[in-house]
């Protein structure tokens, strides 16, 4: 008889290894079934090497500023392939430190290709080799091949890039984010379809070091998840940069040369026109991996292109839950790792806690970084909040001005009646940092008075924040 677990992961992603940690911290016998790489997309291909290449464009950008610091170098220049594989190994050790994880916790890895088999059944098979990333080696001592049992099963298979008809990536010159960061040489022009948070941050890399970048976004501006107020200054920014921002357009046709491709736009208006570009990124998102897992054939329902889930990662089969980017958005890794954690302590009985009351913010880590975290200030009108905002420029803070840093703002947003915050907004130096004082504050549901007698130190850029809370009572006392 096969061996019988108190749970089985599949997939070992952020969310899934988490998962499958706290579930062995708890007592529960576990085993995690991953066909690419621990760690998953985000520590491999995502969120972890798109930080190594956009700490290299930062710490270039500094260089070439130099003399504005009072420093005299030589000219500098840039490396594309070291800066590439500095990136590669950044996640290779991650890759790696998550094994030791599993290995440490006793967690069993199975490395395959997972299909649910009936109730408690996990059938693995051997990987497939992937057509765009490459498989990492098999980790030490993980189980291959077989029939799995399991008294319950965690869905944790994440996504992948969207496909736009017409821009069918084909690993030359139409690029997913595989592609975009493992380029074997810079292109001289790139045209990025989608101003999300994915597009933004690599035409800020590609920008950063002489590409001719076009950024192009469907919906009326760019960053549409974020506060109006603070796209429309990511936008200023970004132009003066010299990235190109087409928003309210849409890519109608692309035509593929030997070195090119042609993109006809259509405007909101209607008005067509050509671009031309060396290569081009499709970021228009990512889709739930829900199909070739065996949920079909166990009707486990599916709702919106994601696995439907109550609170706790429960699907509406027994013993079958979903957690991450697979269950639904805000598809971001944090989100994948707090659901995991709440999932097992529900199964385990311990300590269950629901993901909906827990605030979750986004970050975007272009130059200048975007953080945000509940509501936008339109989305508190619509819900029919009385507001009080609070705003407070970087250019009044003196960290940010001695940084050299200037640009950006701290925007906050409360109810007038209650004092409660409902959202808080930060573009600028560390704002994907600083934002988490403001989750800190919103899940303890501080008030705005209790804000305000926080001491915040100084000099840092946190004062920002202070002062924004101050400003949206009319006690700002630095502007």
């Amino acid at each position: 008889m096969p061996e019988l677990y108190d749970l089985i992961v599949i997939g070992a992603g952020p969310g899934g290894y988490v998962a499958a940690i706290r579930a062995a911290q708890l007592g529960l016998k576990t085993a995690v079934v991953e066909r690419e790489h621990l760690g998953g997309i985000c520590l491999n291909w995502g969120c972890i090497p798109t930080k190594a290449l956009l700490r290299s464009a930062d710490v270039y950008r500094l260089a070439c500023s130099a003399g504005d610091y009072g420093l005299t170098v030589t000219e500098p220049g840039f490396d594309i392939a070291k800066i590439i594989a500095r990136s590669r190994e950044v996640a290779g050790k991650l890759n790696a430190g998550v094994e030791f994880l599993l290995r440490k916790n006793k967690v069993d890895v199975i490395f395959g290709q997972a299909l649910l088999k009936g109730a408690g059944a996990v059938e693995v098979s051997p990987t497939q080799k992937p057509a765009v990333t490459p498989q990492a080696p098999k980790p030490k001592g993980a189980l291959g091949p077989g029939v799995y049992n399991a008294k319950n099963i965690i869905v944790a298979t994440g996504a992948r890039p969207r496909v736009l008809p017409g821009m069918e990536p084909d690993g030359r010159l139409i690029w997913t984010y595989f592609e975009a960061l493992k380029p074997d040489k810079l292109p001289k022009s790139l045209l990025i379809v989608g101003a999300g948070a994915i597009g933004v941050e690599f035409a800020s890399f590609y920008r950063a070091f002489g590409v001719e970048v076009t950024l192009v976004e469907a919906l009326p501006r760019i960053l549409p998840a974020e506060d109006a107020e603070i796209a429309a200054l990511a936008r200023k920014s970004f132009v003066r940069q010299g990235i190109e921002i087409l928003d309210g357009t849409k890519v109608s046709a692309v035509e593929k040369r030997d070195d090119r491709v042609i993109a006809t736009l259509t405007g909101a208006d209607g008005a067509t026109r050509k671009i031309e570009a060396e290569r081009l990124l499709s970021a228009a998102g990512v889709v739930a991996n829900v199909e070739g897992f065996g949920l079909e054939a166990l009707s486990v329902k599916i709702e919106r292109g994601v696995i439907a889930v109550d609170g706790s990662g429960a699907t509406n089969v027994a013993g079958i839950f979903a957690i991450g980017d697979v269950a639904g958005g805000p598809m971001l890794a944090h989100k994948a790792e707090h659901e995991g954690v709440a999932c097992v302590e529900a199964i385990a009985r311990k300590n269950a806690h629901p993901r909906a009351k827990t605030p979750i913010p986004a970050c975007t880590y272009a130059h200048p970084q975007v953080a945000s975290v509940g509501l936008t200030e339109a989305d508190a009108k619509a819900a029919g909040f009385e507001l009080k905002i609070g705003r407070f420029p970087l250019s009044a803070n003196g960290k940010a001005i001695a940084l050299g840093e200037p640009e950006g703002l701290v925007k906050t947003i409360f109810d007038a009646k209650s004092g409660r915050l409902l959202g808080a907004h930060i573009i600028g130096a560390e704002a994907t940092e600083l934002i988490q004082g403001f989750v800190i504050a919103m899940n303890l549901e501080t008030t705005e008075e209790e804000l305000m007698h926080t001491v915040f130190p100084h000099p840092t850029v946190s004062e920002a924040m202070h002062e924004s809370v101050l400003a949206a009572y009319g006690r700002a006392i630095h502007i």
